[in-house]
């Protein structure tokens, strides 16, 4: 657990995969890595599309780093906006292989589970956002791909010790895709909302 009041943050990203030859999240891990703030001790990762490699990670990072905030990021092509994402469903597809080649055999994540709710400070981000005039919504349903797999791992405390009290997932639109607002998503913007989205839930997590 970080020092009072200076939070452990975790902020994730993914690498490429079919369909995504090019996946922002992980160019905005790149670029988070040059931030120094001293309101808290950071580790950023970019992620494996794999579901064997992705708990293994976890689980490193629970060992070596205990974050108490976990912030994952995500490529959606249907994405228009920062898509803040309310619930991690106990769902898997079953149909689409990982990078590695690997389909899981069931289709769920934890068998017998429910979904399992944000614990990013929802509400104030939506705010935060609005208020730096990017283009933000609300989704309910992070897709049964890996998105959807490490948010459900991640807030469910799936993979001891990796257990941070605050966890959630946001999904941004490819780069170059025309918003809601009709400006084309840059590596500009995707930085900006996210220095916000982390921003906001170390502050919630302090007056907490």
């Amino acid at each position: 657990m970080g020092e009072r009041g200076r939070p452990r943050v975790l902020v994730t990203g993914f690498g490429s995969f079919p369909g995504v030859p090019a996946n922002p999240t992980e160019e905005l891990i790149a670029a988070l890595r040059t931030n120094h703030a001293k309101d808290a001790a950071f580790r950023y990762e970019i992620l494996a599309v794999e579901y064997q490699s992705v708990p293994q990670r976890l689980e490193a990072l629970g060992h070596d780093f205990a974050p108490d905030i976990a912030i994952h990021f995500g490529v959606s092509r249907n994405s228009r906006a920062f898509d803040v994402e309310t619930t991690a469903r106990n769902v898997v597809c079953t149909v689409k292989p990982d990078n590695a080649g690997h389909v899981p055999a069931e289709a769920f994540v934890r068998a017998g589970e429910g979904p399992l709710l944000s614990t990013l400070p929802i509400d104030a981000i939506k705010r935060a956002l609005e208020m730096a005039q990017l283009p933000v919504a609300l989704s309910d349903d992070a897709g049964d791909y890996l998105c959807n797999f490490i948010f459900y791992l991640s807030r469910g405390m799936h993979v001891p010790p990796f257990a941070p009290k605050v966890a959630g997932f946001i999904h941004v639109p490819p780069f170059d895709t025309e918003l809601s607002n009709g400006e084309r998503f840059s590596l500009d913007m995707l930085k900006r909302g996210a220095e916000i989205i982390i921003e906001t839930s170390i502050a919630r997590w302090q007056d907490a």
